[in-house]
């Protein structure tokens, strides 16, 4: 065997996996906690790590607590450090929409009550981050900035996107058919066949200088200019926006808090007349949800009646206040739906006998069967002076109806007019709905048509629309609950047969429906507080209308309200033995038993009950 020579004896037979094996034992823990110990200092006992085990990241907020810095720590301590200018603290001026505050005055409170008040009082307190951008957090490329980067920028086209012209793309066909068809006659793969290729290809740009001696610095300098020239100023601002469930905590600034409104919808009534006048109607308006089955509104209470029909309540009627005389609202909105409705009650003048009797003359006596029914008619007006003079100041149900708002916002905003008029009607003997434009009568179909997707729940943009109801259904004297109310709205939206049996009532109310103005006139609050642009006091207001919301609305309560709505339902005297009719209740503040320990900001509810199937209901005063 021939020998080795000399330098192949000094080369080291050794393997890698033995090299990677001598490491690792050499540093049983990670390399990079083994290196610099020196450095920090004398370390007399390391946790050790397998080189296999993920090892977390360091939190540096909690080394820099638990790690005290010293007092110089060179030149790099201001990356450690926070600046001290970072954060300012500005104090902002809390806008006040009223021209009175809400606020009661501080004089007599406890100082815990004292605080509380001042958090709706006091300016807001804004911390404004000064080197904000230039953290992790800090998002700046968002939608607006990217469309106002990409205006100046040239549109790029590929071939790929270019549609084909007709006569170029013709032109294109019949040369390939032709290469085909010259191609087809030589056998495939053979060495005419590549010749006919060769003269056919159109030949590529040669490129410039290619053979030239060009020194490397004088390429570099080139290459230096070429991506310098037409370059945009943001070139890696143009990239899209990361996704936002990206694990990176984004601190983006919040608005100042603000009061909240949904969608908001202002409400005028205009008329309301029957087919005989002999005693005085009050109507209300509230916001009902049927698929939460839920009450989204306060009551909103508006009289239309002629000077003549009030005259007949002046004993038990003190004088008007202007904020009562509102015959428009303002209804919010926060989640609007399909399944929203304009819920209209009429209440009268409590009187002796059933709710059916007593709304009898209103389905039988015509406008124009007032001569021949006179005699009668002066009876039944009678009649009602007295039970106005004796019970002036107490209420029953009379009748009721409903509107269904999303059809009314859809059909309005159809119509190129800038106004609608369309009339609604409870039909004759049925609860079917007509709507009828400019004279004309459209099928129950056109009313009963939904929209899906968001426009069609948008409050914001729909014509006005001028609405006349020309008939009521009568109200049961054994279904007062809301919960048979949601099922009358249920059933108008569908083809049923609950609604044929409800007795109509003939009427006419007419009411605007049309989106809110940003800042109305002659507002009042809630709180029956004047909102700002109120230059007359004298002028008859319009109300904002509280609402409930059907869900939670998630804001910071930044207005004061100090507001309780309590709503009886039903009284149940069921195990109670004999007669139980003439019932008065009283609802009062209390701050002792004693009966002068009542608040005199309370008010008093004293409703008539009327025994019915053992359940006695309660009518409002």
């Amino acid at each position: 065997m021939a020998e080795r020579r000399a330098f192949a004896q000094k080369i080291s037979r050794t393997v890698a996996a033995e090299v990677r094996k001598q490491i690792s034992g050499q540093y049983s823990g990670s390399p990079q906690l083994l290196k610099n110990l020196n450095i920090v200092g004398s370390i007399s006992h390391h946790t050790t790590v397998p080189l296999t085990e993920a090892v977390d990241p360091v939190d540096l907020e909690e080394y820099l607590v638990t790690h005290p810095l010293a007092v110089d720590s060179g030149p790099l301590r201001d990356l450690i450090e926070f600046p001290p200018d970072d954060i300012e603290v500005v104090y902002s001026p809390r806008d006040c929409r009223t021209l009175v505050s809400a606020v009661p005055e501080e004089s007599e409170m406890d100082p815990h009550v004292r605080d509380c008040i001042r958090s709706y009082t006091e300016d807001w307190a804004v911390v404004i981050r000064k080197y904000h951008k230039l953290g992790t957090g800090f998002n700046p490329n968002t939608l607006d900035k990217q469309k106002e980067r990409q205006k100046g920028l040239p549109k790029q086209v590929f071939e790929s996107d270019e549609a084909p012209d007709g006569n170029n793309y013709q032109d294109e066909q019949d040369d390939l058919k032709r290469r085909s068809m010259s191609i087809d006659d030589t056998p495939r793969g053979s060495w005419a066949c590549s010749i006919f290729d060769l003269k056919n290809s159109l030949p590529d740009a040669l490129l410039p200088n290619l053979l030239d001696r060009t020194p490397n610095e004088e390429i570099d300098r080139q290459n230096d200019d070429q991506r310098k020239s037409n370059r945009h100023k943001e070139l890696f601002g143009l990239h899209p926006s990361p996704d936002e469930e990206e694990p990176i905590e984004r601190l983006s600034v919040p608005d100042v808090p603000k009061e909240h409104f949904g969608q908001r919808l202002l409400v005028k009534c205009l008329s309301l007349k029957f087919e005989i006048e002999i005693e005085p109607i009050f109507a209300s308006l509230a916001l009902y949800d049927v698929k939460e089955k839920k009450k989204i509104s306060e009551n909103f209470y508006f009289d239309l009646n002629s000077e003549q029909m009030k005259g007949l309540l002046r004993p038990h009627v003190p004088p008007a206040a202007i904020t009562t005389l509102a015959r428009s609202a303002i209804f919010s909105i926060t989640y609007p739906s399909q399944d929203v409705f304009l819920v209209i009650k009429l209440e009268k003048v409590l009187q002796q006998g059933d709710i059916g009797e007593c709304a009898e003359p209103y389905m039988i006596f015509k406008e124009a069967d007032a001569t021949k029914n006179k005699e009668k008619l002066e009876k039944l007006k009678s009649q009602a002076d007295q039970f106005c003079q004796r019970l002036g100041k107490y209420r029953m149900p009379f009748a009721w109806t409903a509107i269904h708002l999303m059809n009314i916002v859809s059909s309005a905003g159809s119509l190129e007019r800038d106004s609608t008029e369309v009339e609604i009607s409870t039909g004759e003997r049925k609860g079917s709905w007509s709507e009828r434009r400019n004279s004309s009568i459209v099928g129950r179909r056109s009313l009963e048509r939904t929209t899906s997707g968001d426009d069609a729940c948008n409050l914001t943009s729909f014509r006005p629309a001028t609405l006349t109801v020309t008939n009521f259904f009568k109200q049961e004297g054994d279904r007062l609950s809301d919960e048979d109310l949601y099922k009358f709205l249920a059933d108008m939206r569908r083809p049923s047969s609950v609604l044929r049996r409800l007795r109509p009532i003939t009427a006419q109310l007419k009411i605007d429906i049309s989106p809110a103005p940003e800042n109305p006139h002659y507002c009042l609050t809630p709180e029956l507080l004047q909102v700002k642009l109120y230059p007359d006091s004298r002028v008859r207001p319009t109300r904002e209308i509280l609402e409930f919301p059907a869900r939670d609305v998630y804001v910071p309560n930044t207005t004061y309200r100090n507001l309780l709505y309590i709503y009886p339902q039903s009284l149940n005297f069921a195990n109670r033995q004999g007669s139980a009719r003439n019932i008065t209740v009283k609802v009062q503040f209390m701050y002792g038993e004693d009966p002068s320990n009542a608040m005199p900001n309370s008010s008093c509810i004293q409703p008539h009950w009327q025994l019915d199937h053992s359940l006695f209901r309660c009518y409002y005063a």
